[in-house]
């Protein structure tokens, strides 16, 4: 039994402070007994907080038992809250046991009542961590948003089955397949991430292999892929010769495109989510080469472009600047709008569309030239899982797309194909 001491009053206890060490002079926690219920201490560290501690034994274990701060729990509380302590031990209860089984009821209860829309919340904040590009964020939550959250956005998460999940897709899987199984997929990461924190425990029902898949129709068998329209290959050279007649930037931007194979964001940036496109430092004019930062890039890679002589004139006409500025700017000097070049196919009276131009050059590439597929594949910046592919793509064949961007720098103003195509260096030539 703990030993009984004179009760202190309030006043003493207010007045009671940490302890010091005689040896070494280092202060250290102190605990005091205050009396009025054996085992009732006052715990005072260095920096000057106080706490209650209620010690005693319960069954063949010394317990420690927190029972708040001072002064938020005053003398008298503290000494109430020990008695109720000592009178449920005397029945059999454990006081920490029962705190905690009441503290796992209220976090049970608390897990099993999270929503969709707030796990949808909380996954997406997490994994935008790992997006390559943050429009991966803002497309999640626009779909689940608009497709999902209607239906299922207010259902505790434990609670959704194969019905809330039919209630989502079947308005769509028909009509808008590829977006349906986007908002499947993305449902079915978020439910299997809810599983993981405990938030449910029955299977996941927007699985696919061995569950929808026995209810719904394949996407690859509703779908038709879209393609993105480009322009033939015989066209080129007469687009050129008008696209050289339009001033501005939009067209200049554009030329350089055709003449890079680049992507859109690559040239003129993406001003959706503030990521600017090609700037001055990027651009060695010396040696021709553009270098594209692996964050613009849709491999996450660092790309390095061979420039000819009319993409290397394109970039001098657009004047000096400095180094972060852009070279293709909107007239308001930042980054152009989505449909700055689009909207020039569209007063060129074309239906064909800017990102087309790279399936364009695949096309001419593929079978106006003899150039093996590597060099026209990492012209493009295709990512390819194939082990030679890969080999080839740690050399860039830098020199190699030089020569292949210059060939298609001369059909795009000319129509003139390679002279001799079997005089083309294949891969692993001299």
């Amino acid at each position: 039994m703990p030993k009984k001491v004179r009760e202190l009053s309030a006043t003493e206890v207010r007045r009671l402070k940490h302890a010091i060490s005689k040896t070494t002079g280092k202060a250290y926690n102190a605990l005091h007994p205050v009396g009025g219920v054996a085992g009732l201490l006052l715990q005072v560290t260095p920096s000057g907080a106080k706490s209650w501690i209620y010690r005693t034994r319960i069954g063949t274990k010394r317990r420690s038992i927190g029972l708040g701060g001072f002064p938020d729990v005053s003398l008298a509380q503290a000494r109430d809250k020990a008695r109720e302590m000592r009178e449920q031990i005397a029945q059999g209860i454990d006081p920490v046991e029962e705190r905690q089984t009441i503290r796992r009821e209220v976090i049970a209860t608390q897990l099993s009542t999270v929503t969709f829309e707030k796990a949808m919340t909380d996954y997406i904040a997490m994994k935008s961590k790992e997006f390559k590009n943050p429009r991966q964020g803002q497309q999640w939550t626009y779909t689940l948003t608009k497709y999902a959250l209607p239906f299922i956005g207010d259902v505790p998460v434990r609670d959704i089955d194969l019905q809330h999940i039919k209630s989502v897709l079947d308005p769509i899987w028909e009509t808008k397949t590829e977006t349906a199984n986007r908002v499947r997929s993305r449902i079915e990461n978020i439910l299997g991430w809810c599983a993981i924190h405990e938030y449910r425990s029955a299977e996941n029902p927007a699985r696919w292999t061995g569950y929808l898949s026995e209810i719904y129709q394949s996407p690859s068998k509703i779908k038709t892929r879209k393609h993105f329209k480009a322009m033939p290959v015989d066209s080129m050279p007469g687009f050129i010769k008008d696209l050289k007649k339009r001033k501005g930037t939009a067209a200049r931007a554009l030329e350089f495109l055709i003449l890079t194979a680049a992507r859109t964001n690559e040239v003129i940036g993406d001003k959706r989510v503030d990521k600017p496109g090609i700037t001055w430092q990027e651009v060695d004019l010396d040696n021709k080469v553009w270098t594209v930062p692996a964050e613009r890039m849709k491999s996450g890679r660092v790309h390095r472009v061979p420039l000819s002589d009319t993409a290397i004139s394109i970039i001098k006409g657009m004047g000096e600047g400095a180094p972060t500025d852009l070279i293709f700017p909107s007239t308001l000097g930042g980054i152009p709008s989505d449909n700055f070049l689009t909207s020039l196919m569209k007063r060129m009276d074309q239906k064909a569309t800017v990102h087309g131009f790279r399936s364009t050059f695949k096309d001419w590439a593929r079978e106006r030239t003899a150039y093996a597929d590597e060099v026209s594949e990492l012209a493009l910046a295709h990512i390819h899982d194939d082990a030679t592919r890969a080999a080839y793509a740690r050399s860039e064949l830098i020199e190699k797309r030089r020569l292949l961007m210059a060939d298609w720098e001369r059909y795009c103003q000319t129509g003139e194909v390679p002279a001799n195509k079997d005089n083309v260096v294949a891969i692993g030539g001299n």
